[in-house]
């Protein structure tokens, strides 16, 4: 680790380093790997457990008086109530690493007073160390990075999440998604939200939209993002998307256009777009009948098949 990183930095990139070890060796034999179910299609293994418990050991073995909130055990553990608290995501993609499918990282930031300062990811599959410090700029192991010069939306690709969960609304995704396949080069779905943002950073993606992520999802991702020039928000545009489950990244050409674009989604759109949205997918719901497969109902359950 250099001498010329941010001191939390340093700690917070040893930390993630250690949960990569432990993702690395379970990875060797994944089809040994205790799996639970949280929820449907929303999974937890004991890798997630060690891995979040070898980032908290580590954190506040440096830093006793912070305070962590982490995907698997909350805000239980270090001092709740410090300004400082650590964001973490043990393993984000969890449903790729239980398949074998090598999308998956470590996501861990730290928020100062509300404000995200410090941010790693890391791919332990690759050995990529996303890094940023606020105000020092983003970083790709040694590399400095910056978002893609892409300003037509034509030739951009857009990355993504499926919605996975009981209660998503699918019909609206769908929308969304002809939308946007449309009118870009391509929509990707990887399936690890926190890469998806630092591969935004990096230029290799030119913008990333998704609903329902948590605050360990985005947090450090949008701090890599900013730094290498791009801007975050919520589907409207606005700055404050930490907890609001909907988030847009992109350069910041293409984040204006996504914005038109996907404004009238926002659970924050007024009632004319909402209805405007409403009167769309009626028309969907419609085009899809009697068609294979069907698509979900408008309250986000899947719609019957004909028996």
């Amino acid at each position: 680790m250099s001498s010329n990183l941010h001191p939390m930095l340093n700690v917070a990139i040893k930390a993630a380093r250690a949960a990569g070890a432990i993702i690395n060796r379970a990875a060797l034999d994944v089809e040994s790997v205790r799996i639970s179910q949280k929820q449907v299609n929303d999974f937890v293994t004991e890798v997630d457990h060690a891995a979040e418990e070898a980032i908290i050991e580590t954190l506040l073995g440096a830093y006793p008086d912070h305070a962590i909130w982490a995907e698997e055990s909350g805000r239980t553990r270090g001092r709740q109530g410090s300004d400082n608290v650590w964001i973490i995501d043990p393993l984000d993609g969890t449903t790729n690493f239980i398949h074998g499918f090598p999308v998956y990282c470590v996501s861990i930031a730290l928020s100062v007073r509300g404000r995200i300062e410090q941010a790693v990811i890391y791919d332990p599959t690759r050995n990529d160390l996303f890094t940023a410090t606020r105000g020092r700029g983003a970083y790709l192991n040694e590399r400095r990075l910056r978002v893609s010069k892409r300003t037509d939306l034509r030739q951009c690709l857009i990355s993504t999440g499926f919605p996975f969960r009981p209660g998503d609304n699918f019909n609206t995704y769908l929308r969304i998604m002809a939308e946007v396949m449309s009118r870009t080069a391509g929509l990707r779905r990887p399936g690890a939200a926190a890469l998806d943002l630092a591969y935004v950073a990096a230029g290799y993606t030119d913008g990333f939209f998704e609903t329902g992520l948590s605050p360990w999802d985005v947090a450090a991702g949008s701090l890599l993002v900013t730094e290498a020039g791009g801007l975050v928000g919520n589907f409207t545009g606005e700055p404050d998307f930490l907890e609001q489950r909907e988030c847009l990244a992109g350069s910041p050409r293409v984040y204006g256009q996504l914005v038109a674009m996907l404004q009238k989604y926002s659970k924050f759109a007024s009632a004319g777009e909402k209805a405007q949205v409403r009167q769309a997918l009626g028309t969907l719901s419609q085009a899809s009948d009697g068609a294979a497969p069907e698509v979900a109902a408008d309250d986000g359950e899947p719609a019957p098949r004909d028996a």
